[in-house]
């Protein structure tokens, strides 16, 4: 019996904002649709939109990923939004 896939999440709070992150397992092409395969990633989710991040790998580090995650949120949320003033 194949291993079910599990969703995993990630809190991350950057810049005094909280942001979910949920794990989504890969799909299989399907030619009849012309839809490419997908690998597992992490999504970026808020107020109902998802917003591919970063590639899954289950046996990464959390620290590590959640630094990557906030890599991401840098250069993909806030870019261009300059520093938190103090």
């Amino acid at each position: 019996m194949p291993s079910r896939y599990r969703v995993q999440h990630r809190r991350i709070t950057h810049r005094g904002l909280a942001f979910n992150f949920f794990s989504y397992d890969g799909q299989p092409a399907n030619a009849s649709r012309k839809q490419l395969a997908t690998e597992p990633s992490w999504f970026l989710v808020n107020a109902g939109y998802r917003r591919g991040a970063l590639p899954h790998n289950p046996d990464q580090d959390v620290d590590e990923l959640d630094r990557l995650l906030v890599e991401w949120l840098e250069v993909n949320v806030f870019a261009g939004a300059g520093p938190i003033p103090v």
